[in-house]
């Protein structure tokens, strides 16, 4: 059978700058390839060369006569008021050999497949329903050729599943772009790498190419470094001119002339971002702790019976569907929002770098610039003073783009400026809610590293489950139904429990302690991984004592401490007598000593 796809000899520019250079493509029926490379490589274009919504500069885009192409695109539509069973009817209009009878049968079968209310309104639909309802625009059509660009974006972890599974029992060809590695390394074939104009293919999943392109471009530098020191060497050479006319090396000359094309036509790489944390002192023992905690919005439970601890240097994941509440769980433990019932106390010392996925903190009006520091050309970063745009510069961000409004950054370029805008204060809680949408994998990778090796409290909710893995170590599930379930363990680790769970003659109780005593400490691990060993020996009468009065304890050293912390608050405070202020700053150094050491006490005596 004929391919579906072929692109030979393409060349595509914006401009002065170069996307495409003679590049060819192949794509096979059946095949899933997925198309990689760095924000701005041209990704979304050769997409769009591909359905023909975009024509090349030269070369050729063939198409097998009479194939059925669907779409669906990264940016999310803006439709005029419709239902979402008129969108969807929407993508049967070009099918011209269609008889009327069959668009309904057609449309509810889709409908049902993927969930969809057909008679909602598909303005009031959140980013993520948007987004399935184009996918069953695309997929009534029962295309051969599937052009998916970012299909993940605003998808839960749960219907990111669900795709990953309805796309593989599809039988057509399917060409995507994608950020998310979990979704590419289960579902693509082959990798398609565009790397400075230049298409390259490579067998099997987003790992096996990984390692291949990493092994490629160390091969590349070391060629490159043996190129440019023989090119220094003949450029002194033809520089001592005598010797050079005396020896008449016509030949030599000529090559020197074809090495200095060949190194100005070279194309180089993209540096890559530079991410690092400012960490600031270290916060309390305690961070967070919640006793059966609820949220309610008027006559909506978004979730109820929280009760669980979070201890310095934890790394908690938050997942869940969307709607489920997890920004609402970030706001309520940040103090955003207050909770229905129960109680949220926060640690001291919280030095808190909060990433918001809708990008709020952003000044979109105004310079790029402005939005790392409007006040000032310098930033102030690990200690050390760094001009902003050399400071930006680590976050790619090109000289021109400097001056220009935040508005004209594309989607990946907004979220590494607030990145970079995060990073350049000190924190000791990192909180990231959503903080790899739009980021290529390069850069995401790197952020990945940044946040592994931080070494205070994280917090991150994202749908990226490799992201998560790689980062967290326990979780706090929601799965919409009102309960916050923590978790030890990664989000592989989860799912694996989950399917478990729901084999036959299973039960549902999770591997973990009751509600009323959940945490994510120390705690909870040795009660997920000893659930089948012996029981742990009873403490002593004494030390029971002591585990069982510490709570009223620490409640009176908290309630202490908020007493000197508003007496220092006051504006009057640093004008009293010199040796008055040094006991009670002296004061609030000892209880804050003494509150730590008693949360230490009271894990170990509780892990016993």
């Amino acid at each position: 059978m004929p391919p579906v796809l072929r692109m030979d000899d393409v060349s595509l520019a914006f401009g002065s700058r170069p996307l495409l250079l003679r590049a060819s493509l192949l794509v096979e029926p059946g095949e899933r390839v997925c198309v990689v490379g760095r924000n701005g490589e041209g990704k979304s274009s050769t997409l769009r060369l591909a359905c023909r919504q975009l024509l090349p500069d030269s070369g050729s885009v063939w198409l097998r006569p009479g194939a059925r192409i669907a779409v669906m695109e990264q940016d999310i539509a803006e439709v005029a008021e419709a239902t979402v069973r008129q969108v969807v009817e929407a993508g049967l209009a070009a099918i011209e050999s269609l008889e009327s009878w069959e668009i309904p049968t057609r449309t509810e079968i889709v409908l049902t497949q993927l969930g969809l209310d057909g008679e909602a309104r598909y303005e009031e639909l959140s980013g993520g329903w948007r987004r399935r309802a184009l996918l069953a625009r695309a997929l009534v059509v029962e295309p051969e050729l599937l052009i998916l660009d970012e299909p993940t974006n605003h998808l839960d972890i749960t219907t990111i599943e669900w795709l990953e599974q309805r796309l593989l029992e599809y039988r057509g060809a399917l060409l995507f772009v994608s950020h998310d590695r979990a979704f590419v390394n289960r579902l693509a074939t082959r990798i398609i790498d565009l790397d400075r104009g230049v298409l390259s293919s490579w067998p099997g999943n987003y790992d096996a190419y990984a390692e291949k392109k990493a092994a490629q471009l160390a091969n590349e530098a070391r060629e490159r470094e043996l190129f440019d020191k023989r090119l220094a060497q003949e450029e002194v050479w033809i520089r001592k001119g005598v010797e050079a006319r005396r020896t008449r090396n016509e030949g030599r000359v000529r090559a020197l002339e074809a090495m200095r094309v060949e190194h100005r036509a070279r194309l180089d790489r993209p540096g890559e971002a530079r991410l690092a944390v400012q960490e600031a002192g270290s916060s309390a023992q305690l961070v967070f702790e919640a006793e059966d905690v609820g949220v309610s919005y008027g006559d909506r439970e978004i979730f109820s019976g929280l009760t669980t601890r979070i201890l310095r240097g934890e790394r908690i994941g938050i997942v869940g569907p969307n709607g489920a509440g997890k920004s609402t769980l970030l706001k309520l433990l940040l103090g955003e929002i207050e909770a229905t019932r129960g109680r949220v106390r926060r640690g001291a010392r919280l030095e808190i770098a909060y990433y918001d996925q809708q990008r709020a903190q952003l000044d979109l009006d105004a310079p790029v610039t402005h939005n790392i520091n409007a006040r000032s050309d310098f930033v102030m970063v690990n200690g050390e003073s760094r001009h902003v745009s050399g400071y930006l510069q680590d976050f790619l961000f090109r000289p021109e783009q400097l001056r220009t409004p935040a508005r004209a950054l594309s989607g990946g370029e907004r979220n590494r400026l607030l990145l970079a805008r995060l990073f350049a204060q000190p924190a000791n809680l990192l909180v990231l809610d959503e903080p790899t949408n739009d980021l290529d994998i390069d850069t995401l990778e790197l952020l990945q590293e940044m946040v592994a090796d931080f070494s205070g409290t994280l917090l991150l909710v994202s749908h990226d489950r490799a992201f998560i893995d790689r980062v967290v170590t326990s979780l706090l599930v929601l799965e919409g139904d009102g309960r916050v379930q923590p978790f030890v363990g990664g989000y592989s680790d989860w799912a694996r429990w989950r399917d478990a769970q729901r084999a036959p003659g299973r039960g549902a109780v999770p591997p973990r302690t009751p509600a009323s005593t959940a945490s994510t400490g120390p705690q909870a691990t040795a009660a997920a991984t000893t659930a089948t060993a012996p029981a742990k020996r009873r403490l002593s009468y004494k030390d029971q004592r002591e585990l069982d009065a510490l709570p009223a304890q620490l409640e009176a050293m908290d309630a202490e401490r908020a007493s000197l912390q508003a007496d220092i608050a006051d504006p009057k405070f640093y004008s009293r007598d010199h040796a008055e202020v040094a006991a009670k700053l002296k004061s609030l150094s000892d209880l804050e000593a003494r509150i730590d050491a008693a949360f230490a006490r009271w894990e170990e005596l509780e892990s016993r």
